[in-house]
């Protein structure tokens, strides 16, 4: 390159002003982020093999376990958001020929799906109704029949807003030598949720949402199960960015017994982000938090009922974090999303798939999980639905 010819080949663009609205986001996520958080992201930066990083990313990894109720070792935030991490476990987890059983009641079990198919995985479905959740027996007769060597369920579904029990599942999954897999993105800190206990073998989750921290970093926690399988593959992970045996040697700690090795530079300010977003999940407390979640909710859900609005899923199902609400007859549920955007500056979601047209989906999670917020979204919600003629 030299000096010469320094003219511009292609012309300065004409873009418009930067000035972000001042969005409240009440949808599936994300949602929006602490005010701590975003200050956290505005601190200097460091280098990714800085002393101080990896003695940051130490702390990360330790309040994740304590967020996950988990004393895996390997828990780690993965660069990259909840389908970043949602990859990971299945490209880890998945060799060429595995058996993997989906439990499909929403839209991101086929994604799982989709995603087993592409790293030589054979899937076997098990499907519910959108905004149903499966059985024990039914989780039961399907690994019976089929013995898989993966069962990928999800904990929370943000397509329906249901809450899959996974009492019992953990202990069937180590009777039939089957990993357990969770999709615990809308569950994650604002929903009760016990890695250990429940016998999940890997999880994954995003913090758009209920860890109110922007998209850009996401939690995955590999246990001993999960590990060993990892470091028994007969063939490499198929991914290179989120293989997770060569992460494990960057961000694995003095404990793996090695030197740290290069992988990729990590996304410092998101992980300064992730680092107080999980602060402040410590200095809350999970009991306090998760108890707030359904406080907010049980409100909400008493709102609606006020309005004569039904929920797509049953009460005892129900996430805390996201509510499907159904679209009464006669309205616009589109037109009713951009008005009360472009009204309110609130956004709530639409249905997603099945439920395209058929829903609202209103998310309540983290620093937006509070009363007042609650009631502003049934106020303006009601506004909405009068603007179309329906009573309410």
């Amino acid at each position: 390159c030299t000096m010469k010819d320094l003219g511009e080949k292609v012309s300065i663009p004409k873009v418009n002003k930067f000035n972000p609205p001042p969005r409240l986001l009440c949808g599936p996520g994300p949602g929006n982020a602490h005010p701590r958080v975003h200050a956290a992201m505005s601190l200097p930066q460091v280098g990714h093999l800085d002393p101080y990083f990896l003695e940051l990313m130490e702390d990360i990894k330790s309040l994740l376990r304590y967020t996950y109720q988990t004393k895996n070792e390997f828990t780690v935030p993965v660069s990259g958001t909840g389908s970043a991490a949602m990859e990971a476990c299945v490209a880890n987890m998945i060799e060429p020929g595995d058996k993997i059983l989906v439990g499909i009641n929403g839209y991101f079990g086929h994604r799982m799906v989709n995603m087993a198919q592409r790293y030589g995985g054979i899937p076997i479905a098990i499907n519910k109704p959108w905004g149903e959740v499966f059985t024990y027996e039914e989780i039961k007769a399907a690994i019976e029949k089929h013995q898989p060597k993966i069962v990928g369920l999800i904990h929370a579904e943000t397509s329906t807003g249901a809450c899959q029990p996974f009492d019992g599942v953990g202990e069937l999954c180590r009777k039939h030598g089957a990993i357990l897999i969770a999709d615990t993105v809308t569950s994650i800190s604002g929903v009760p949720l016990y890695i250990d206990d429940w016998g999940i073998d890997a999880a994954y989750a995003g913090t758009q949402k209920a860890l109110s921290c922007p998209p850009g970093v996401s939690p995955l926690t590999f246990g001993p199960r999960a590990m060993e399988k990892l470091m028994s593959r007969k063939t490499d992970v198929a991914n290179w960015y989120l293989d997770m045996k060569m992460v494990a040697s960057y961000i694995g700690g003095s404990s793996s017994g090695g030197p740290r090795s290069y992988h990729h530079t990590a996304p410092i300010s998101m992980c300064y982000a992730m680092r107080e977003a999980l602060e402040l999940v410590k200095e809350e407390t999970l009991p306090v938090r998760w108890q707030r979640h359904r406080d907010v909710a049980e409100t909400f859900w008493q709102e609606l009922d006020n309005m004569g609005l039904e929920c797509v899923v049953a009460y005892e199902h129900r996430l805390p974090t996201l509510t499907t609400v159904k679209v009464p007859p006669g309205i616009d549920a589109k037109k009713a999303v951009s008005y009360i955007l472009e009204k309110y500056q609130i956004e709530i979601g639409n249905g997603l798939g099945d439920l395209a047209g058929k829903c609202w989906r209103i998310g309540l999670m983290g620093v937006n999980s509070r009363h007042d917020v609650a009631l502003t979204v049934i106020s303006v919600l009601k506004d909405a639905l009068r603007q179309q003629g329906h009573k309410c």
